[in-house]
């Protein structure tokens, strides 16, 4: 921190916590050291342990939030919470304190909204390695729906702008909150960064709250409908295409045969067929009016984060590492003012 970057910076600290009373305490106590200015949050999820009681003897502020998810903690967070930056974490020791302030060097130095630590040596835990095998399989699907930006939709180790916490929606209500946040900076095209970063074992007495196949399939349908939302012409044509498809497998025989004995001995299918069909021109439809709204509800967010002003971390990033952005130079008539002072005398 020697470097000014953090001087006068409000940085918050967040973690969100579930039955990590192990861990907790320790997490604290290494982000208060890496980051002496920081206002650590601890977010306390309905744990059933000591978790509340060590953070605040770490010297944590505490708050409860009753609604089980990391989504409605993060919403809670990010609504509550006012500060330049914004760094989370886990609560369970698998991410690096010391980490912290690159992550928050990178996002000012490099202007971003958001800078995800991407994780080495996920694998290195047998435990993770059906999770590990479910993040590629996500990631690869992540990067054919909504583009290349990241390589680590998952990580919970991210650092971000004012304008990126207070922009969010946050709609998720589980661990599908990471994925929201990945397309949310996506489709609205903020600039984003990624820093590969030593991800830690988990100590003995600390469990893994993620299941496999439940959260797994919570991502999954998230991923449908954040395609839903943002992408509606590709999602309704795919649907579009696959209903066309099965109508022409019940019509191609009906035709067939009718094209042979000049009858239609099979009116059912031939009547199920011209159903699918015209339900496929309908979906397809459905599409193209449906993109022309996520259009404008893209602009729609865009002024929105547009609106927001940035932090003085964000200003100063712009304006060099060294410089406040309110030591620009003036434009206008007080920059001419200045630079020619016998006008300046003259008008007095």
């Amino acid at each position: 921190m020697s470097d000014g970057v953090f001087e006068d910076l409000e940085i918050a600290v967040v973690l969100p916590c579930y039955n990590e009373a192990e861990t907790i305490g320790a997490v604290v106590a290494g982000f208060r050291a890496a980051l002496p200015s920081a206002r650590i949050y601890v977010y306390d999820n309905n744990s059933k342990d000591q978790t509340a009681m060590r953070a605040a003897l770490a010297g944590a502020t505490v708050v409860r939030e009753t609604r089980q998810g990391k989504g409605h903690v993060v919403r809670r967070m990010f609504a509550d919470i006012e500060a330049d930056v914004f760094l989370m974490a886990d609560g369970d020791g698998t991410y690096a304190p010391e980490d912290g302030p690159e992550l928050i060097r990178t996002l000012l130095t490099q202007g971003c909204d958001m800078v995800v630590g991407t994780r080495r040596g996920v694998t290195d835990d047998a435990g993770r390695r059906g999770h590990a095998f479910g993040n590629s399989v996500f990631n690869g699907l992540y990067k054919a729906l909504f583009g290349t930006d990241f390589t680590d939709i998952f990580s919970g180790y991210r650092a971000f702008s004012r304008r990126f916490a207070k922009s969010f929606p946050a709609i998720s209500g589980g661990f599908e909150i990471e994925t929201e946040m990945s397309v949310h900076a996506s489709v609205l095209r903020l600039p984003v960064a990624e820093l590969p970063l030593d991800y830690g074992r988990r100590p003995e007495g600390s469990h893994s709250k993620l299941s496999t196949f439940k959260d797994g399939a919570k991502i999954l349908w998230m991923f449908a409908m954040l395609m839903k939302e943002t992408r509606p012409f590709t999602f309704f044509g795919y649907i579009s295409v696959m209903t066309l498809a099965l109508s022409m497998l019940f019509m191609v025989p009906v035709l067939n045969e009718y094209f042979l004995t000049g009858l239609v001995t099979r009116m059912p299918t031939w009547v199920l067929a011209m159903a699918l069909m015209m339900m496929s021109l309908m979906i397809f439809s459905g599409g193209v009016i449906l993109d022309s709204v996520a259009r404008s509800r893209f602009e729609q967010k865009r002024f929105h984060y547009m609106s927001i002003s940035p932090s003085r971390g964000e200003r100063r990033g712009i304006s060099g590492p060294g410089r406040r952005a309110s030591d620009k130079p003036s434009t206008g008539i007080a920059a001419k003012a200045e630079k020619n002072p016998r006008s300046k005398k003259a008008t007095s």
